[in-house]
């Protein structure tokens, strides 16, 4: 071996060593997810190397983490601010002081909620708020398809814009760049819509100025004339889901919300617009945001991501959770909690409350599918019950908590929302949304089987060895 070699292979092991002792010093990260990339690590010398570098933190650039803080900075004092929640010390409070924390802004009251029926009708009715427009319209999807639903909504874009409405249209770089590649972006730049193709791969050098390359903009954001706003589950795209056809129908859920929490919606949209584009909307915010309704809801709109507290969104799943007296049910396809997130449901079961989560039967992630299913033994032994929809695949994330407290938004329980993507959410109070919620997610149920106990709580030797495997790998996932 020559003198050039041996430096090669001391040179590598160094770096080996040194992103070692980085995983392991990384300040903030739980102990699962330390103990996971080290066994990579050292089980997989080279392959592990170059994965942590690329996945293994969810980093940003220094510019990039600035520039998103100032700008947040800039848009916070346009937030509403009416009389805070008025939950007192009742059971609700403290998971709205964990979403005001999170947003830094109050909760607002006075809101108006509907729940679409469907997600077809949910398009209808964002066609229909879009073609009555008259200011502005600004549009956020991870996933927009050139399908019959995203057809709709890019034509109902263009007709506003060409008639003066001013449009500001965000679709993920990698979830909808088929769009982006298609006639349909250009047909909305034709017509004078504002484009962004949201988090752009970085290449060559830029990589070192931007962010991790799959950090991805996961919202799903629609605001109209800043006084109508939907939230939810729902991507730019037909049941049918052309990308992902064999897994269809997919089942999703959109709310339509109107009052002060608009606002707040429109701040989500517009802090990222602004670090992408560089578009000041400050004189946009300035505007008087939507009147409270006598007879609405307190609700409240909050963003995360990588820029947020390590933690934030899982804190906040779990503040919804420790508030559960009697029942929580949860919908999510994807489920790869964090200790904190797994801790909640399990001591809410504990403690006597009647959980239920339901998940896809089939899971386009056949990884993080099994990942999840990993988890039933701890689950079912804590008095969780477990259900798995047949109907297609539920890619609603919803949660509703003694029939009075629910959150809906495009927050999955896995390490790529928790830790990663850009997400939104909206927290209310109202036992008749709720339980419009709660009759959605009853018809899933009718839909499902109930995981039997016994079965999964008697695994055996092999099975109980790779869901313990699949356990220690989720922080990777």
């Amino acid at each position: 071996m020559t003198k050039l070699n041996v430096a090669i292979w001391v040179i590598i092991a160094a770096l080996h060593l040194a992103v070692i002792a980085r995983a392991i010093l990384l300040a903030g990260r739980d102990p699962y997810a330390r103990a996971a990339w080290l066994l990579l690590l050292i089980a997989l010398p080279f392959a592990g190397l170059i994965l942590y570098v690329l996945f293994g933190e969810p980093w940003t650039s220094k510019r990039f983490r600035q520039r998103g803080r100032l700008v947040y900075e800039e848009l916070l004092p346009f937030a509403p601010s009416p009389a805070i929640h008025s939950g007192g010390e009742g059971p609700n409070a403290n998971a709205f002081r964990t979403f005001e924390g999170a947003s830094r802004w109050p909760t607002s009251t006075g809101n108006l909620a509907r729940l679409a029926p469907d997600s077809d009708t949910a398009i209808a009715m964002l066609v229909e708020d879009i073609d009555s427009a008259a200011q502005s319209v600004h549009l956020s999807f991870y996933i927009w398809l050139d399908d019959n639903n995203g057809r709709e909504v890019v034509e109902a874009v263009c007709r506003a814009a060409r008639r003066g409405v001013t449009c500001r249209i965000a679709a993920d770089a990698i979830g909808s760049r088929a769009l982006i590649n298609s006639d349909l972006w250009t047909m909305m730049r034709q017509a004078g819509a504002r484009l962004c193709k949201s988090l752009e791969v970085p290449f060559g050098m830029a990589f070192l100025a931007g962010h991790r390359t799959d950090l991805r903009n996961h919202r799903k954001v629609a605001v109209i004339d800043g006084s109508i706003t939907y939230c939810g589950s729902q991507n730019c795209a037909d049941p049918a889901f052309l990308i992902k056809r064999r897994f269809a129908p997919w089942v999703d859920v959109l709310a339509r919300f109107e009052g002060p929490v608009v606002r707040q919606a429109d701040i989500i949209f517009a802090s990222a617009w602004t670090v992408e584009t560089g578009e000041d909307l400050g004189a946009i915010m300035s505007a008087q945001p939507p009147r409270p309704s006598p007879t609405g809801i307190p609700a409240i709109a909050t963003g995360t991501g990588p820029l947020s507290p390590r933690g934030t969104m899982s804190e906040m799943f779990a503040a919804v959770l420790a508030a559960a007296q009697s029942s929580a049910t949860i919908t999510t396809p994807y489920f790869a909690p964090d200790p904190a997130l797994l801790a909640a449901i399990v001591a809410a079961a504990r403690r006597g409350v009647a959980v239920r989560i339901v998940f896809p039967h089939r899971n386009d992630s056949r990884i993080v599918g099994a990942i999840g299913r990993a988890y039933y033994p701890l689950l079912v032994e804590a008095g969780v019950k477990i259900f798995e929809f047949r109907g297609g695949l539920l890619h609603a994330k919803t949660m509703v908590v003694d029939d009075t407290l629910a959150l809906i938004g495009s927050s999955n329980m896995d390490r790529r929302s928790l830790d990663l993507n850009f997400e939104n959410n909206i927290l209310l109070e109202s036992r008749e949304f709720a339980t419009q919620l709660s009759n959605r997610q009853n018809l899933w149920l009718d839909d499902a089987i109930e995981i039997d106990s016994d079965n999964v709580t008697r695994r055996p030797l092999a099975r109980r060895l790779a869901d313990n495997l699949l356990t220690m790998i989720a922080p990777l996932f």
